[in-house]
C-alpha cells in the first residue's frame, strides 16, 4: 500500500527574532510520522497565510519566498519517489536526510548497532559471552534514548557523528543515566567499536573518536585477609539465604572463579583427572579460556552439601549477581568486616586449604 506523503510549511513562532520575523519551517509527514527542518528563510507573521502555508502579497520578498517554497516542495516529492524505488521502509526522516544532503544509501548508527548485536548474540557460547552481548545492548539502548532526546530522531547517519556528538553523549551518560565515570568510559568503548566498524566498511572517512580520549580511572581495590575469610567461614547465619551465599563466596575464594563461571558450573564440570583427584574443568564465560582447578577439601565439602538438592545438574544454589552482592553486604556487617564485600573480591583471595567451614 502506498504511503501517505504530505508537505506543509509553517512559521516557528517560538523562535521570533528581534525584528519580529519568524523562521519558516517545513514539515514532512509520512503515515503520521513527522520530520521537520528550517528552509533558512524568515518572514513577518503579518505577511504569512497560515491556511495555504505561503507568503502573501506581491513584494519581491514574498515572491522570492514562495518560489523557494514551491522548489522545496517539488524537490521533496522527487526525493520521496526516489527513496520509494530503493527502500521498502520509507520514513519522513529518510526523505528529510536525503533532501538535506544525505543519501538513502547512508548507513545509520542504531540500525547497524542492532545488526552487530544480533551477530554477537548468535556467537554466545562460541567465542562471545552473554555478558558481552548485554553490555553492547545496554550501550545501544542508551544511544537510542540519547538520539531521541537530543535530536528528536529515531536514528542518525554515521556521517552525522562528530566530536560534539561524542561529548554530548558522554554528558548524557554521566547526568541523565547517572553512570559513574568508569562505567561511562566503558559504554564509550563499546560505542567506539561500532564506529570503527563503520570506518572499516568505508561508511565514513574520518574517525570521530580520533581526537576524543576515553579515560578510565584506576580504582584501588581492597582484598580480604585470611583471618577475615575465616571469620566468614566460621559464622553461623540466621537465614538459609545468607548461609548459601557464604558457601558460594567461600567456594570462589578457594577456586578463583568469577561469578558467572560459578553460576554456570554443572556436575559435568567436576571430573577425576590424571592424578586421580577431583578437578573443576570448564571454560571461562568472559574469555573462553579453558581452566582446570584442583578441587580442594573445603570447596568439595560445599559441593557435597548441596548434592542432589538442585535442578539442571547445578552444583551450587547461585542467585542473581545483584542479590548475591546485596547479601554479601549483610554478611560483612554480621561478621564485623568494615569493607564493601562483593563477589569480585572472592576470586582475588589467596586461600589456605587449612581453612575450615561450618558446613
Amino acid at each position: 500500500m502506498r504511503s501517505t506523503f504530505r508537505v506543509l510549511f509553517y512559521l516557528k513562532r517560538d523562535k521570533q527574532k528581534a525584528n519580529g520575523n519568524m523562521p519558516i519551517f517545513c514539515r514532512i509527514t509520512i503515515d503520521k510520522q513527522e520530520a521537520r527542518f528550517g528552509i533558512k528563510k524568515d518572514i513577518h507573521p503579518d505577511m504569512w497565510d497560515v491556511k495555504v502555508g505561503k507568503a502573501t502579497g506581491r513584494t519581491n520578498e514574498a515572491v522570492e519566498i514562495n518560489e523557494l517554497i514551491e522548489k522545496t516542495r517539488s524537490a521533496l516529492f522527487n526525493v520521496y519517489n526516489e527513496v520509494q524505488l530503493s527502500d521498502i521502509n520509507v520514513t519522513a526522516e529518510k526523505v528529510k536526510n536525503h533532501f538535506l544532503g544525505g543519501s538513502s544509501k547512508d548507513h545509520y548508527l542504531l540500525e547497524q548497532f542492532k545488526r552487530h548485536n544480533e551477530d554477537i548474540e548468535k556467537l554466545i557460547g562460541i567465542n562471545k559471552s552473554k555478558v558481552t552481548f548485554q553490555k553492547y545492548e545496554v550501550t545501544r539502548k542508551h544511544l537510542t534514548n540519547f538520539i531521541k532526546k537530543k535530536y528528536k530522531l529515531s536514528d542518525i547517519s554515521f556521517k552525522e557523528i562528530n566530536h560534539l556528538f561524542l561529548t554530548d553523549f558522554e554528558v548524557f551518560l554521566l547526568t541523565t543515566c547517572g553512570c559513574n565515570p568508569n562505567t561511562t568510559a566503558k559504554f564509550m568503548q563499546f560505542f567506539k567499536r561500532i564506529v570503527i566498524r563503520a570506518k572499516n566498511n568505508g561508511w565514513i572517512k574520518a574517525d570521530p573518536f580520533a581526537n576524543y580520549t576515553i579515560r578510565i580511572k584506576k580504582v584501588d581495590r581492597f582484598f580480604l585477609l585470611q583471618h577475615e575469610v575465616e571469620m566468614i567461614m566460621a559464622k553461623t547465619f540466621p537465614t538459609k539465604r545468607l548461609e548459601q551465599v557464604r558457601d558460594i563466596f567461600v567456594f570462589s575464594c578457594f577456586c578463583g572463579l568469577a561469578y558467572i563461571d560459578v553460576k554456570n558450573l554443572r556436575k559435568d564440570n567436576i571430573r577425576m583427572l590424571f592424578d586421580e583427584n577431583m578437578w573443576i574443568v570448564g571454560k571461562r564465560e568472559k574469555t573462553g579460556v579453558s581452566f582446570n582447578i584442583p578441587l580442594l577439601e573445603i570447596p568439595l565439602r560445599i559441593i557435597k552439601k548441596y548434592e542432589r538438592t538442585l535442578p539442571d545438574n547445578r552444583i551450587l544454589p547461585v542467585p542473581s549477581n545483584q542479590k548475591i552482592n546485596a547479601y554479601l553486604k549483610e554478611i560483612g556487617a554480621l561478621c564485623g568486616i568494615d569493607k564493601d564485600l562483593t563477589f569480585y573480591v572472592a576470586r582475588h583471595i589467596i586461600s589456605s586449604n587449612q581453612m575450615k567451614i561450618n558446613a
